[in-house]
């Protein structure tokens, strides 16, 4: 199943990768959906390419009876993050990774930040995959939805972080 999203943020590519490598935004973001952010760590300078390990564990109480019959109460999510060094105009790239323990689900996603003047531009497009013979698309099919959803929260709520920190 594919991912696609895009959002525009009124504020500088530099301010936007701030906030998303950010650990005190991170937590805010896992417990505004019920979750807990369990660990977070960068590595390499964010002025450069660097990369970010975040482990959440989320509720499934929003997903559907099956699934979470299937999963139990919680997920441990871990999103990797390979963030390139930033372009000459100053925009940036992640290639994102998403494992869940448990669930036979493979997230793998490309996030770009492109400088728009003042603004930042945030594109957000990948796949959701599951390895389950026979299965596999009806999983991946119910699991796109709360998996595009839990990735544009961080950039829905980078406004709001931006516009009160």
């Amino acid at each position: 199943m594919a991912l696609s999203a895009s959002t525009t943020l009124p504020h500088h590519v530099d301010r936007v990768t701030a906030v998303f490598v950010n650990e005190d935004f991170l937590r805010h973001a896992s417990e505004l959906v019920g979750g807990t952010l369990e660990s977070f760590a960068v590595d390499g300078d964010p002025a450069g390419a660097f990369s970010t390990t975040t482990v959440r564990t989320i509720p499934t109480t929003r997903m559907p009876d099956m699934a979470r019959k299937f999963l139990g109460e919680s997920l441990k999510v871990t999103q990797l993050e390979a963030w390139d060094a930033p372009a000459a105009d100053g925009s940036r790239q992640s290639n994102i990774s998403l494992k869940i323990a448990g669930a036979p689900l493979d997230v793998n996603a490309v996030q770009r930040l492109v400088a728009d003047g003042g603004s930042t531009r945030i594109e957000l497009v990948g796949t959701v995959t599951s390895s389950v013979p026979f299965l596999g698309g009806k999983i991946a099919e119910a699991a796109e939805p709360m998996v595009g959803k839990a990735l544009n929260i961080q950039s829905s709520q980078a406004q709001a972080w931006l516009e009160s920190h």
